[in-house]
């Protein structure tokens, strides 16, 4: 062969990034019952997450509301509430989660939250009433 000819040999070769990869071995196949397993065992840890993070929250409340007891502060604050959802539906949609449910689920905590600031509000004005301990 001459160069021209290994030239053109060449230019017409497929290139080797165009090439088909040598296939992949398969995946075994899976047993649904130990995958159903695997990721109930998940969820299960998440959940357990979840309410050690919710206790945390609530001891937070809970100081938040002994604070605005002792300074007679209102237990609701609708403009915190608001700002609050506001950045929640946010990083729901950021997050691939619907942010009508991360508003529902803010809401029931807020909720518990207000009601547990009231007991605390409600039980210092008995204290300071003598009414009970």
């Amino acid at each position: 062969m001459t160069k021209e000819t290994d030239r053109d040999a060449g230019a017409s070769a497929t290139p080797p990034s165009a090439q088909a990869a040598p296939a992949a071995p398969a995946a075994p196949a899976l047993d649904p019952v130990a995958e159903l397993a695997r990721l109930r065992s998940s969820i299960d840890n998440i959940d357990a997450a979840l309410v050690h993070m919710l206790a945390e929250r609530f001891r937070c409340t809970q100081a938040v509301g002994k604070l605005k007891a002792e300074h007679a502060m209102p237990a609701s604050d609708p403009g915190r509430e608001k700002d609050q959802i506001a950045r929640l539906r946010e990083l729901a949609a950021s997050a691939n989660l619907d942010p009508e449910f991360a508003e529902k689920w803010f809401n029931f905590v807020v909720s518990e939250v207000i009601r547990h600031h009231r007991q605390i509000a409600d039980a210092g004005s008995e204290n300071a009433d003598g009414e009970s301990d």
